[in-house]
């Protein structure tokens, strides 16, 4: 028999576990709704402030643009192409303004400084979105020449830096906001080129940025969406370019391949991407908006469900893990000159 003393012992170790265990979940859950009720602060007088947005000719930059115009923010829509620059300008108010910048050119990063400036006055640049970019040439590493890397880096990453340093003044002035885009290629490299390259270097750039801003009351955040239907990953123009890069190799690369190899790889890519690509481009320009509006912004913003609950996660995994993970998306060599 249990003697009433173990029992009362037993009764309080159990009492106190349970309590334990209260106390945790309750302070668990105070501190998410702290979390929320501190996430959801705006800041004031949005319409009083300017925001401008590289790459708004389509995709994710020319959504937020129309969106933030809608709220009553003075934007001012980059645009490489005139086309893109009078297509948005027709599909907003007369309130957003355009202008003609390629990230890549430091003279037409200061032609937009000087506009920008006169714009703005003594209030400064509320926010910078560096948004601007570009995909291809992706593909096998070995596929690719020095030149299909500075291709991609030179807008992806020097022209986000570029752009950055120029305007930095402005967004100084204002105790702004800077939002760069990377991807959760910038967390897990899945592909060779310049792209994965470009977004880690952006991820590195941001949190250095972040640190020296600091004190100066500038804000800076990193938005990593995963996979999206936009022009970066249109199908037909990646598939377009990696024909280029296939023809020029050399037989014997390709023999190292094996003959059937190239159609697999676009079988597996256009498999991969029909499944992972989400057509919904407002999630991402949602923590676009809310790293701009927000009084208290994120330094960090996933964006879709790929994102959150694959890629980001399996970033964190050992290597080997995230090797097979990607290796089982990507068809095998088959050499054939060991073919006799």
């Amino acid at each position: 028999m249990v003697s009433s003393e173990n029992l009362t012992t037993y009764l309080l170790e159990v009492i106190l576990s349970h309590l334990t265990l209260f106390c945790a979940l309750l302070l668990a859950t105070l501190a998410s709704i702290r979390w929320f009720i501190r996430d959801s602060y705006r800041v004031d007088g949005l319409w009083r402030k300017h925001v401008l947005i590289t790459g708004c000719d389509s995709g994710f930059g020319n959504l937020l643009a129309r969106q933030l115009d809608g709220k009553g923010v003075n934007v001012i829509a980059a645009c490489l192409t005139d086309k893109g620059a009078t297509d948005l300008a027709a599909a907003a108010s007369p309130r957003l303004q355009t202008l003609l910048l390629d990230v890549t050119d430091s003279g037409s990063i200061g032609r937009a400084v000087e506009f920008v400036s006169r714009e703005v006055g003594d209030r400064g640049l509320w926010g910078l979105v560096n948004n601007a970019g570009r995909s291809i040439p992706i593909g096998p590493t070995e596929w690719m020449q020095i030149e299909d890397f500075t291709k991609v880096l030179d807008v992806n990453l020097l022209g986000v830096i570029d752009v950055t340093l120029q305007f930095l003044p402005l967004l100084k002035k204002a105790q702004g906001r800077v939002v760069n885009m990377a991807s959760i290629l910038g967390r897990l490299s899945l592909i060779g080129g310049g792209y994965c390259l470009s977004k880690w270097g952006v991820e590195a750039f941001s949190d250095s940025l972040r640190r020296d801003m600091k004190q100066f009351g500038v804000k800076v955040s990193i938005i990593e969406p995963g996979f999206f239907k936009t022009g970066i990953t249109q199908l037909d123009l990646i598939e377009a370019d990696l024909r280029r890069l296939w023809a020029r190799l050399s037989q014997d690369v390709k023999d190292s391949y094996g003959a059937t190899y190239f159609d697999d790889y676009l079988k597996s890519q256009d498999f991969s991407m029909g499944i992972l690509c989400s057509p919904d481009l407002s999630k991402v320009t949602r923590c676009m908006q809310h790293a701009l509006t927000a009084r208290f912004p994120r330094i960090r913003y996933s964006a879709g469900w790929d994102a959150k609950f694959v890629w980001i996660p399996l970033s964190y995994l050992p290597s080997f893990v995230s090797d097979f993970v990607v290796n089982a998306l990507l068809p095998l060599p088959k050499d054939e000159r060991k073919v006799k």
